[in-house]
């Protein structure tokens, strides 16, 4: 006689927390219904200063660096992968590689400071200011509208602590191939890679709209 065992039952997904689920069913409805980048950015605005306005809502398991320079997880993904919803953590003087920005992208600081700076990036030459560096503090707003390839410098402004950003981009970045151009004109590719682990997914709009009521 043989004994079988069960095998226990996948475990389910942790609900959001209520913060990011009210921020992440906003900014889907807003994606459907808005008919330039331009509007997004001007309502996103307004949603993401309420969703950085307090910093304890993001679970541990987002605010990880493990010992590296940056990580990057998924918070929310669209499923017709419109836009994308991303945790970007920052080591003490650590930055993300200068890269092509080829979507819009909407950020708040949810913890530290951060240091932003728009460049045109010409073939074959170093990267070129497009405007002045702005430090941004825990609960500031920035926003990015995509136009002729230029990028997006972006590194942790504090001088004693890591750094959270919350950034949407108007599309999946996960895996995409970006162009970076170094302060030298090296040139180079980078491309977004989700730190998630097995057990914290990206929500989506099935784990979230449930909890909607209104």
């Amino acid at each position: 006689m043989t004994t079988e065992t069960a095998s226990a039952p996948p475990a389910e997904t942790p609900a959001a927390p209520e913060p990011l689920r009210r921020f992440s069913w906003d900014i889907q409805s807003m994606v459907e219904l808005a008919d330039d980048p331009r509007e997004i950015l001007m309502i996103g605005r307004d949603l993401m200063g309420r969703l950085v306005a307090s910093d304890d809502w993001l679970p541990e398991v987002f605010a990880r660096l493990d010992g590296a320079p940056f990580r990057q997880y998924q918070l929310y993904a669209d499923q017709m992968t419109r836009f994308t919803v991303v945790a970007t953590v920052l080591a003490l003087g650590a930055a993300l590689p200068l890269c092509e920005q080829a979507v819009w992208e909407l950020a708040g600081v949810l913890r530290g400071a951060i240091v932003r700076q728009r460049f045109g990036l010409p073939e074959g030459a170093a990267p070129v200011a497009r405007a002045v560096e702005k430090r941004f503090a825990a609960g500031a707003v920035d926003a990015f509208v995509a136009k002729d390839g230029d990028g997006l410098a972006i590194a942790n402004g504090s001088s004693t602590d890591p750094a959270i950003l919350i950034q949407v981009h108007g599309a999946e970045i996960g895996g995409q191939p970006r162009r970076t151009v170094a302060a030298d004109g090296a040139r180079g590719t980078f491309a977004t890679t989700y730190a998630n682990p097995p057990e914290a997914p990206a929500w989506d709009i099935l784990t979230i709209q449930a909890r909607i009521v209104d």
